[in-house]
């Protein structure tokens, strides 16, 4: 069984509800899942699961969030080899260059981490609707794919 790590940051909720919305697409492709609240994960949850995934907001002028610091420090500090990963998030349009750059952080902690893309990251403004549902739905579906093309 593949199993999956979902770990999300969130002020409004929005970035709940898109690590539920992934949480529960993956559990209906057959993952194992276990989805928590940065504060109370640990970036070393991530070396037992097949799939990584990060769910960030942006704070401000594209500041982390204060909660996920340790996260993301510790984060860079792993080897995740063989491990795939996405990083969908939410954030507000009105922060122009610092549109959801969280997204991009996590994603190169990532890959600092010396883990794989298993699906193209996600950006969606402010709560998802049904067109980022059906984008959250595919991010899923490919990270999926691509670990069954690993094997």
């Amino acid at each position: 069984m593949i199993t999956a790590q979902v770990v999300f940051a969130t002020i409004t909720g929005n970035n709940e509800d898109i690590a539920d919305i992934i949480t529960e697409k993956l559990e209906s492709l057959g993952c194992q899942v276990t989805e928590t609240e940065i504060s109370q994960a640990d970036a070393t949850d991530f070396q037992t699961a097949d799939i990584c995934v990060v769910c960030p907001y942006t704070y401000d002028e594209g500041a982390l969030p204060d909660e996920g610091l340790d996260f993301y420090e510790d984060l860079q500090g792993l080897d995740l080899t063989g491990k795939l990963y996405g990083v969908a998030g939410s954030g507000d349009t009105f922060y122009g260059q610092y549109y959801n750059i969280s997204v991009d952080k996590f994603a190169a902690a990532f890959q600092q981490a010396h883990a794989t893309p298993g699906a193209p990251d996600v950006k969606i403004n402010l709560a998802p609707d049904k067109d980022d549902i059906r984008q959250l739905d595919a991010f899923a579906q490919q990270l999926v794919s691509s670990h069954q093309d690993q094997k």
